[in-house]
């Protein structure tokens, strides 16, 4: 397949895309575990799905359709999570299906025949061209840099949030910022994986770190590392077998979670024995 990578440009920028997302996934992965905001996360990655029909709909790029309403959830979710008025997973059930719903009607209202849109749902990372590379970049470089400008800040909010409050940390706003660094995120994502299986890539390669060590910094590089592989041996796989680029990422790394998991098990057992 080395080859291949140097003689296909398709290749090349499919091996970068799984770099770069590999990266986001890592840094922001850890920190939606540590806070317990999976499904919030998943939650802003399918009402993205409204933005993409909107965009088949009105003429639009559709990426950029998905990142507005990511963002739209992500404020949204974000608002009433801080006002406590309404229990927040009946909140983002709501988003998730409105979006998904809104993205039917866009789509079922496109004149002619309506688009496809496999790569959006579960992606294709063989199909990324130099336009979402660009995107993609541009993303991992943001939230690369937020999260590492202010990794101190980041580190009380995680561990200790009313510490960080009372040591007057904006926990607001921090909160609003990791929502938004998730919507852009997902909008990083729908091209590799899709909006079905988002959630997936965030969080396995992050929950196999965490298998192995507690250390913040550790795990952040460990679930890059994870991302790495789970991505390029999907790339491989589904390049050789002639299959779905996404699923097959999304499989290897939930057996790796999984076997990571038994083994650390199997472990702990033997120390109480």
């Amino acid at each position: 397949m080395i080859q291949a990578i140097l003689n296909y440009k398709f290749l090349q920028y499919a091996v970068i895309a799984a770099l770069l997302v590999s990266a986001v996934c890592g840094i922001i992965g850890v920190i939606i575990i540590e806070k317990k905001l999976v499904m919030m996360s998943g939650g802003i990655a399918h009402t993205s799905y409204g933005g993409v029909g909107l965009g088949y709909l009105l003429g639009f790029e559709p990426i950029f359709g998905a990142f507005l309403f990511s963002l739209l959830a992500a404020f949204g979710i974000g608002y009433i999570k801080r006002k406590g008025g309404t229990k927040t997973d009946v909140v983002i059930g709501l988003f998730w299906s409105l979006g998904m719903a809104l993205g039917i009607i866009f789509i079922a209202l496109y004149p002619g025949y309506p688009p496809d849109l496999t790569s959006y749902l579960f992606g294709n990372i063989l199909a990324v061209v130099k336009n979402d590379l660009i995107l993609i970049s541009i993303i991992t470089l943001i939230v690369v840099s937020v999260v590492f400008i202010f990794f101190n800040d980041w580190k009380t909010y995680l561990f200790d949030e009313e510490f960080a409050f009372i040591s007057g940390k904006k926990t607001a706003v921090m909160d609003y910022m990791l929502l938004i660094l998730v919507a852009f995120t997902v909008v990083a994502l729908i091209k590799v994986v899709g909006i079905i299986l988002v959630i997936a890539l965030l969080t396995a390669p992050a929950a196999s770190a965490s298998l192995i060590t507690n250390k913040l910094k550790n795990r952040i590089f460990l679930s890059i590392i994870f991302g790495i592989i789970f991505s390029l041996s999907g790339l491989y796989l589904s390049y050789e077998l002639n299959i779905a680029s996404g699923a097959t990422i999304v499989i290897i790394a939930v057996i790796c979670y999984s076997v990571l998991y038994i083994i650390k098990n199997i472990r702990k057992t033997r120390v109480l024995k």
